[in-house]
């Protein structure tokens, strides 16, 4: 429509003024100018991508030759408007996963689930299955809504022992509970049963009774169904008590009477 066209130019047409860096993008060595501190303060990769202070005279350009362009424009699109008009084969899918890393992937995976971006999303997740422990210890994580942490604590796939992960549970809790104002067992109610308390050796599960008690986190009766599995020795004595080891996950002594193993 007009409309669109005359908003399409007008974000085109202020890239190039007062533009302080250029891009060099894709096959076709397209030009594309932009602002540096603007693309700096919306995007942590472009932060981190022209964090060095250009130099004196015409600063050289910075070439991004595997990128498609016109990803690379929607991309700019959004980061100046916060809106995009995408069209199936400018998706900025490719530009997003290459640029993944830590410090990126948890904010690509909350606005993959937010939008409904099924590959991205399943793109995001097969990243921090890679890098786990890292992944656990960003901000990113700790900012995660409960709909995005799902998919992670569902996976067999994560490189991260148990104890890490309950570790981390209680850490993104509490930042929610911070921020929503509600206790730490509310804000982790829909994501909590994930937890495989099973895996964790007597003594681990014993400790986690005690810090349950001064700080509520999960069910008692999840905490029940863990120890019933270890009195029994088997993995399928409690409806919903998911016992399947993860790929991260330390052996222990008992879980050789675990009736799911790692697949």
């Amino acid at each position: 429509s007009y409309t669109e066209t005359l908003a399409s130019s007008f974000w085109r047409s202020a890239l190039l003024s007062h533009s302080d860096v250029r891009f060099v993008v894709g096959q076709e060595r397209q030009e594309v100018f932009a602002h540096r501190c603007l693309l700096a303060c919306r995007c942590n990769f472009f932060q981190r991508l022209l964090s060095s202070e250009p130099g004196p005279g015409v600063p050289s350009p910075v070439v991004l030759s595997t990128v498609p362009a016109e990803a690379f424009l929607a991309v700019l699109e959004f980061l100046y408007t916060n809106s995009a008009k995408l069209q199936r084969h400018s998706l900025c899918l490719e530009f997003v996963v290459k640029a993944l890393d830590v410090e990126l992937v948890c904010e690509a995976l909350q606005v993959a689930v937010t939008f409904g971006l099924g590959q991205l999303q399943e793109r995001c997740v097969a990243f921090i299955e890679a890098h786990s422990q890292e992944t656990l210890r960003t901000r990113g994580f700790l900012e995660l809504s409960a709909p995005a942490l799902l998919p992670l604590l569902r996976s067999d796939k994560l490189c991260v022992d148990e104890a890490e992960l309950v570790l981390a549970a209680r850490s993104w809790a509490r930042v929610g509970a911070a921020v929503l104002e509600r206790p730490v067992a509310e804000v982790a109610a829909p994501v909590v049963r994930e937890l495989r308390l099973a895996l964790l050796a007597p003594a681990e599960l014993s400790a986690l009774e005690e810090q349950n008690r001064r700080e509520p986190l999960i069910p008692v009766e999840q905490i029940v169904e863990a120890w019933k599995c270890h009195a029994l020795r088997r993995g399928d004595t409690a409806r919903g008590t998911p016992c399947r080891r993860r790929r991260g996950t330390l052996p222990r002594e008992h879980h050789r009477f675990l009736d799911l193993p790692f697949k």
